[in-house]
């Protein structure tokens, strides 16, 4: 059986998340510790207690849903045939393949919320996910603004496109589109877009000075669609993901092309499996899917597909 690991991104935290695999596994333990003694203070308090405002500030969740996201692959214990990562995710999915070492991506990803929240202060940007209108007419949507910065930030699914930029741009974008339904997110930064150029570039100084490793298994980039083999192609990738589109309905065409027949979603929340599910319905036969945010979820995908193999 083919079998790929999907790793969520930002929206997906929630206070309480992980504590279970802490709780249960030494080596998940371990990692909450590693990551204490990387960033100074406690990931683990900040996750299982939050409070709520706190674990949603930027820089706090990206470290946070990395670190739960990378005890829940441990708790599979055996590596994939492929994986992806949604923005964020794409950082997980390289720790889980050894291309990057945990310590350093619990640094850069702090550092990368800090940085994608101070490029744009907070109140100028927006993000709003649009449903139930094709991705080629909101584009050409887009194109009318005339109030500032719009764009596409995440291709989710054939049926929802995330949009981003300045907040009147925005507005704007969402009464020319007239969707069925839109809802603006609950973010203070307009991530994926042109806007978030200033972080890009002060966190490519940082990813230079990390080493990157080949990854054990290829993994599925957000900014190209395309499987990667390299540390130096998983370095690029992530310095040009920040101000550019997530491409996740083209990266799970290539999950399709690839014959994957399961996957599993590591980490909190069900938003991946559940953009997959749609998507799936375009597959020759819709992939099997698994969701790793305890140990009892790790437990039921490790006998139902370790089983298969």
């Amino acid at each position: 059986m083919t079998f790929a690991y999907l790793f969520p991104g930002q929206g997906s935290q929630a206070v309480g998340m992980g504590k279970d695999l802490f709780e249960r596994s030494a080596e998940c333990r371990e990692l909450f510790e590693r990551a204490d003694a990387a960033l100074g203070f406690s990931i683990a308090k900040l996750c299982f207690e939050g409070p709520e405002e706190e674990l949603r500030l930027t820089r706090n969740t990206q470290p946070a849903l990395l670190v739960v996201s990378t005890a829940a692959c441990r708790a599979l214990g055996r590596d994939p045939d492929v994986a992806a990562g949604h923005s964020l995710g794409e950082y997980s999915a390289l720790v889980a393949a050894g291309s990057l070492r945990f310590e350093d991506a619990v640094r850069l990803v702090h550092n990368r919320g800090r940085y994608m929240q101070e490029a744009v202060p907070v109140g100028i940007g927006a993000m709003a996910a649009v449903l139930g209108v094709p991705g080629e007419e909101i584009e050409r949507r887009l194109a009318d603004v005339r109030s500032g910065v719009v764009e596409i930030a995440n291709w989710n699914s054939d049926d929802q496109i995330v949009i981003s930029g300045e907040k009147a741009a925005v507005e704007e974008a969402l009464a020319a589109i007239k969707a069925p339904r839109s809802v603006v997110l609950p973010v203070s930064a307009p991530f994926h877009s042109r806007l978030m150029k200033p972080a890009e570039e002060r966190l490519a100084a940082e990813l230079d000075a990390v080493a990157f490793a080949d990854p054990r298994f290829p993994i599925v980039t957000n900014v190209d669609a395309r499987l990667i083999r390299t540390g130096a192609e998983a370095r690029d990738a992530l310095k040009r993901q920040v101000s550019r589109s997530v491409l996740w309905t083209k990266s799970m065409d290539v999950l399709k092309g690839l014959g994957v027949e399961a996957c599993v979603e590591c980490g909190p929340g069900k938003v991946l499996a559940g953009l997959l599910k749609r998507l799936g319905r375009g597959w020759p036969k819709p992939p099997v899917l698994y969701n790793v945010e305890n140990w009892d979820g790790a437990e039921k995908a490790k006998a139902a597909l370790f089983g298969l193999l």
